[in-house]
């Protein structure tokens, strides 16, 4: 999401992790892939006019989701995107910035969710992302023992002088130590084609989208910030804070048509009407 240069506070970037249970089993294999969604956090904007360059939303007040997604496999765990970062579950009334109009909340920690699932940060096979703004990485160092699976471009963008807005290295700072896989355009996580990270760049250099082709639920497309809202996708808004207009249009137009040919359902993954559409853990899609 980026509009967070209008924040006067650095989001916690390191966050302590206990053990989440003294003898950890590994999860139960799966035999087809499940999508499970977990709530990692909601931001509420006092005005929304950031998020279209063309000023529709000038002085509406917007809250929206800010999931995280397990992608269970026959072969590994992929998480996709990790939020806005535990530490602000420590604060109960969330933190806010007057200044800026933005308030940040976390309900529940995205480690009690995993541990729900039986699934410890080092089951999880993959981490990747669909950009690196820090309320899509809040919780990424968690995941050291992970492959980490990072474009190129996003990358390069990310770690650069000076820090563009909307990212925190803090809190991806572990990706020096962790085990790589540097992308540039499209990626097959399992090698099946069931899971695909897609490039849809506009919002940032390097920003994808995640497509799953799953047995019962057809093919679902997770958007990152290709959208924020419905309204957005329906009218092919762009934030006046995208890095490129002219490849977010672009990747508008390659994302639809992909998901025209699958007959794929789109979710929005910052629209808290898709949000709550989708199955609450244990349940999943598959």
């Amino acid at each position: 999401m980026s509009a967070f240069k209008f924040l006067p506070f650095a989001l916690v970037a390191s966050f302590a992790c206990s053990a989440l249970v003294a003898v950890h089993a590994a999860p139960p294999p799966v035999d087809a892939l499940r999508l499970y969604t977990l709530d990692c956090g909601r931001v509420k904007f006092k005005d929304f006019g950031m998020f279209a360059d063309t000023g529709e939303y000038d002085g509406q007040p917007v809250e929206i989701a800010d999931p995280c997604f397990v992608i269970r496999h026959p072969k590994g765990i992929l998480l996709w995107d990790t939020g806005l970062g535990d530490a602000v579950a420590a604060h109960a009334d969330g933190l806010a910035s007057e200044k800026s109009g933005i308030h940040l909340r976390v309900p529940v920690t995205l480690a009690s969710q995993l541990q729900t699932l039986r699934i410890a940060p080092a089951d999880v096979t993959y981490l990747a992302f669909s950009h690196m703004h820090y309320d899509h990485t809040g919780n990424a160092n968690l995941f050291g023992a992970s492959t980490w699976i990072l474009d190129e471009a996003e990358l390069a963008a990310a770690t650069g002088e000076p820090t563009p807005h909307g990212d925190d290295p803090p809190t991806f700072s572990a990706y020096k130590r962790a085990k790589k896989a540097l992308i540039d355009g499209d990626h097959d996580v399992f090698g099946d084609g069931s899971v695909r990270i897609l490039k849809a760049p506009g919002h940032t250099p390097g920003h994808h989208v995640l497509a799953l082709r799953l047995k019962n639920s057809g093919t679902v497309i997770l958007s990152g910030d290709l959208y924020h809202s419905l309204d957005n996708r329906a009218f092919r808004r762009v934030p006046a804070f995208n890095v490129s207009r002219a490849d977010t249009l672009a990747s508008i137009d390659r994302i639809e048509a992909i998901a025209k040919n699958t007959h794929a359902r789109v979710v929005i993954q910052h629209a808290v009407e898709d949000f709550e559409k989708l199955p609450k853990p244990p349940a999943y899609l598959d």
